[in-house]
Parts: structure tokens; C-alpha cells; sequence
């Protein structure tokens, strides 16, 4: 084992920690897997899956530590702590194993999957208490408990202990026998489970290279070590909410600024494409702060050619309702999202000449337009294409003299915001349409159908991953009598299509603005 002569005295006491921790934390679990991960960039990447832990995240290990080494009359009192989730789901466990009684305080917004799991590890040993709508708010409730009622309160991350038991993966890490690694990427929060695993890496590894990865407005260790000491960040992302800590803990910063070597930001996007890439190449979900350090490997995948990579999947916990939002963020292999805002004509045939002129044979996951204009439509389109793919579809709008804006997420895609005004429409059919879902498809229905016949008032769709897409596309006509016919001859089903009908009344009116009042 190695220690540095100039060394700071809280690495060589978190060190020490560490190995006291090995004869604690295995009680109650076994060491979790170190898989390998082929095809990363042409490097050698292994993920610890702390995600097949008991409470499917790293956090047992500290919580048990800290709670193990209680004294009788500790014990007897109980204890208090703050979590968003999974140090709650930590202690919860310790709790029930230790016969100590626990009261854990959780923010009012915690996801419903996290709190059941708090309750069924803990039992009758846990009292769930929601305050506040932040980890901060549920803090200080809970530090306000711990006082008043003379308990010990179980920090998630400040706290040396908590940090030794957490470090406890990286030993894991090297009695694995895979090492040394050149590098490791490592989810930052407060700092606990950074600190502790980068102090047992520098120790078997001295020249690894320790990056840490925290999420676009929730940076607060980068932010303490640019100010040389931990400060409150103004304003604080949650989507993931994990590692959503305003203020970097004091012990984990005064090992973070020495063991740390580079800092990286990712964003809410980069999260969500490293979640996928975790379903694509192992078959598991992580939660977006587990996959933290993915997204961190990814975004630098250029620069990790040939070299060992580690990398921490740290939890697992996910609310399930959260998958649809998250997947509609993401693209596809390599491949990502782009999206378009395009100039047309207000006029019939346009918006079909325009898929003509760009969008022939290419994968459309999002289309939308509403009529709102009289001269001048700017449907919106997100397309899922690598950078050659789109350089490609540039020249083609281009040189068809389109004026167009490439966006980042829009308004109008997270929220779906389509405007239709009503009173520019002469006799509007709205179609409810199922298509297969394969390149081409819905461009050659609309084509086959509707060219020549009316002229594009609306479109909703939205690419779902299923083997048939859904669109609800409105069409205007120039007199009811063709809008009828047209409905008339309208094919139920058929080539490329799986289903296409006619919207009720009532829902077209509901649509277009229009009273159901007798």
C-alpha cells in the first residue's frame, strides 16, 4: 500500500477507514460484479455494477459502516438522516440488520419507487418522514430532529466513515485483478463515494488518472474547488436527482481537491444517451445519476483509445414513469437527435414537395405543424442521424433555398405545443393514422394519399420505438363536398400502413377549438 510522504493526515485516516470497513460491510452483502464492456471507443472499458447490490446502489456500504460502529446508547436512541433516495434505502437496511431505529426524512418530491424501497429494507425499524421539496429542505428538518431528540445523525456524504465504506468498491475494484486502469470516471454529488474510491485507487494505482463527472447546474465540487472552499450553487438541476446537492461536503472536498485530477460536465441529454447505451450493452437500467460516469467515459471516448477505463454504474433506482421522457431525449447507436425548424409556403403541396426535396428516406422521430398563418408555415422536425446524416440533409434544404434553424430541445417538443387556428380552415378532416415504422413509410403514405387532394393542416407525431408509429395529421379542403369524398375513398388499411381513420366529431371539435354545447 502505498502513502505519499506529503500527503494530507485525512487521506492516511480515510485510508486506515477503509480497511477497518472490509470486515464490516460484507455482513450484510456480497462484492458486486466488475463486467467488461466491448465496443467503447476502441478502449477497454469495465463497469462496477453497484446497481446489483441489495438496494440496487452503492450507498449500503457507507450507511452499514457508520451504523455498525454505534455505541450501545446510540444504538438505543436511534438515528436520523436526509436522502432523495438511495442513502435512505442505505440506512433503511443497516437499520433493520443493527435493530436500530431509524427516522428518515425524504423530500416531498422523491419518486414513489425510492420510498417503498426505504420501507420495505427498514420494516417496522424505518419511520419515513417527507419535508420539504429538496434534499436540502428534508436536511434540515432532519438535522433539527437529531438535535432535539439528542440522535445521531447518518450524513450521506460528509462524513468519514460514510466515505470508508463507500471506498469499499474500489477495493473490489483491485482484488479483482483487472488492474491497473489509466483512468476512472466518477460520479460526484456530495463527494462521499468520489472521495473514498479515489483514495483507494491513488493507493494501488498511483498513476491513474481520477476524472470526476457531475451534471450541467449541479457542479457544487467543481464550484469548491474553483473557490477553494465548498459554497452553495444558486440554483440546482434535479433531473439527476441523486446527485442533486447544492454544497459539496466539507470532509469529501478536502479529498476531492487532492485526489481529483479533472473535472467534467455532462448534460441532462448526454445522461439520458449513457442510460441507453447501459440498456444496449448490458442489458440494465440505470438511474440518470448512476449513469453519470457513462455519459462522462462517453463524452471523452475520443481520448480513450487503448487505455483501461473504470467506470462506477452506481445505482439502479429508477421511477419507471421517468423512461418515456428519458428515451425520447436520445438517439440511436451513434446516432442523436437533431432537430429543425423549417420556412415553407403557406401553401397546397408544399409541406410534401418539402420531404421531396430533404427528407426523402430518412428516419422522421418527430414531426409537428399547426396552421397558424396564412402565408407563412414553420413545421418543426427532430430527425435521429449522425453528423455526416445531417450534413447531408444541410445541403439538400439549401440547395432547395429553405430557410431553416437548428434547435436544441424546443418548447414545442418537450411540451408538444402545436398552435392550430380554426378560423383559417375551410373544411378540416383529421386522420388518426397507425403506420409501420420503417424509413420511407409515413413519407410514401402522405404521398400515395394525400398529394393533390387537400393541403396539410396539421401533424403530431412522435416516434414511440414500437413497430408501428401513431400520427394524428389534419388536412384541409377547399368544400366540404371534396373533404367528404376524399373520407369516402380514404383506404382503411394498406401498403405501409396498418390502420387509418376518419376522428370523430366530437374530437375534432375538441381540437379545433369548437363548444359542444347543444
Amino acid at each position: 500500500m502505498l502513502e505519499s510522504e506529503g500527503e494530507i493526515p485525512l487521506l492516511r485516516q480515510l485510508r486506515r477507514e477503509i480497511l477497518f470497513a472490509r470486515e464490516r460491510v460484507y455482513q450484510i452483502a456480497r462484492p458486486t460484479p466488475l463486467e467488461r464492456v466491448d465496443d467503447f471507443a476502441e478502449a477497454e472499458v469495465f463497469i462496477k455494477r453497484e446497481d446489483l447490490s441489495p438496494i440496487k446502489a452503492y450507498k449500503w456500504r457507507g450507511a452499514y459502516n457508520r451504523m455498525a460502529i454505534l455505541t450501545d446508547e446510540e444504538k438505543s436512541c436511534g438515528v436520523v438522516t436526509a436522502s432523495a433516495g438511495n442513502h435512505a434505502q442505505g440506512v433503511a437496511l443497516a437499520a433493520a440488520k443493527l435493530d436500530i431505529q431509524a427516522f428518515v426524512y425524504m423530500p416531498l418530491t422523491t419518486p414513489l419507487v425510492k420510498q417503498h424501497a426505504v420501507r420495505k429494507h427498514g420494516g417496522d425499524k424505518v419511520e419515513v418522514i417527507l419535508s420539504g421539496d429538496s434534499y436540502d429542505d428534508a436536511c434540515s428538518a432532519a438535522l433539527a430532529r437529531a438535535d432535539a431528540d439528542n440522535r445521531v445523525y447518518i450524513h450521506a456524504y460528509d462524513d468519514l466513515h460514510v466515505m470508508a465504506g463507500q471506498g469499499t468498491l474500489a477495493d473490489e475494484v483491485v482484488m479483482s485483478g483487472e488492474g491497473p486502469f489509466d483512468v476512472a470516471y466518477l460520479q460526484i454529488g456530495g463527494g462521499g463515494m468520489a472521495g473514498g474510491v479515489a483514495t483507494w485507487l491513488k493507493t494501488y494505482y498511483p498513476d491513474i488518472r481520477i476524472v470526476g463527472v457531475e451534471g450541467v447546474g449541479q457542479a457544487s465540487m467543481k464550484a469548491a474547488v474553483e473557490n477553494d472552499a465548498p459554497s452553495r450553487l444558486p440554483e440546482l438541476d434535479i433531473f439527476c436527482d441523486g446527485t442533486a446537492v447544492r454544497q459539496a461536503g466539507d470532509i469529501p472536498f478536502e479529498v476531492c481537491r487532492e485526489l481529483i485530477d479533472e473535472f467534467v460536465t455532462v448534460t441532462n441529454t448526454e445522461v439520458s444517451e449513457a442510460i441507453r447505451l447501459c440498456w444496449d450493452r448490458l442489458r440494465c437500467l440505470a438511474e440518470p445519476s448512476g449513469a453519470m460516469g457513462i455519459a462522462g467515459a462517453w463524452q471523452q471516448r475520443k481520448l480513450l483509445a487503448g487505455k483501461k477505463v473504470l467506470v462506477v454504474l452506481c445505482g439502479a433506482n429508477i421511477d419507471f414513469n421517468r423512461l418515456a421522457s428519458i428515451a425520447t431525449d436520445v438517439g440511436e447507436g451513434d446516432s442523436v437527435r437533431h432537430y429543425l425548424r423549417i420556412k415553407i409556403p403557406e401553401n397546397s403541396g408544399t409541406m410534401l414537395q418539402l420531404l421531396d426535396d430533404a427528407f426523402d428516406g430518412v428516419a422522421i422521430r418527430s414531426f409537428q405543424y399547426g396552421k397558424n398563418h396564412t402565408d407563412t408555415a414553420w413545421p418543426l422536425f427532430g430527425l435521429t442521424l449522425p453528423e455526416s446524416g445531417m450534413d447531408g440533409i444541410r445541403d439538400a434544404l439549401r440547395k432547395s433555398n429553405y430557410t431553416f434553424e437548428e434547435l436544441d430541445e424546443p418548447d414545442e417538443i418537450s411540451y408538444r405545443l402545436i398552435p392550430l387556428r380554426a378560423d383559417l380552415l375551410t373544411a378540416p378532416l383529421f386522420l388518426d393514422l397507425e403506420f409501420y415504422e420503417r424509413s420511407g413509410a409515413l413519407h410514401s403514405y402522405l404521398t400515395k394519399t394525400i398529394r393533390g387532394r387537400g393541403s396539410f393542416c396539421y401533424f403530431n407525431y412522435l416516434y414511440s420505438g414500437e413497430r408501428v408509429g401513431r400520427a394524428l395529421i389534419g388536412i384541409d379542403f377547399d368544400s366540404e363536398e371534396k373533404r367528404d369524398d376524399f373520407a369516402r375513398d380514404l383506404p382503411a388499411s394498406g401498403d405501409g400502413f396498418r390502420s387509418c381513420h376518419p376522428l370523430g366529431k366530437a374530437s375534432t371539435a375538441h381540437l379545433l377549438g369548437e363548444s359542444q354545447q347543444p
